[in-house]
């Protein structure tokens, strides 16, 4: 079942490759959505597909080199339509 998170990111995610490394493993998983940083220092996601892989897609994260992040504030919004996953500024 297809469902859609909004997720912001905070600790040790910027100037690491976060976004770079939320889009390789989002494509891998066969998610969509957007991955962006924040002027505050965090990263904002909207990401899109089945929980096991969004979970798989956050466990990632959590475990890259350089990578540290301290907490995610999450919420479910509603799903939409699109077709990848996109950095953005």
């Amino acid at each position: 079942m297809q469902i859609r998170k909004h997720m912001i990111f905070s600790g040790e995610v910027q100037g690491v490759g976060f976004r770079y490394r939320a889009f390789v493993y989002a494509r891998e998983l066969g998610l969509t959505g957007w991955v962006i940083n924040l002027d505050d220092g965090r990263v904002e996601m909207e990401v899109q597909g089945e929980e096991e892989k969004m979970t798989c897609l956050k466990d990632r994260l959590r475990n890259s080199r350089w990578i540290e992040i301290h907490d995610i504030e999450e919420q479910s919004i509603p799903v939409i339509e699109e077709r990848e996953f996109r950095i953005g500024n």
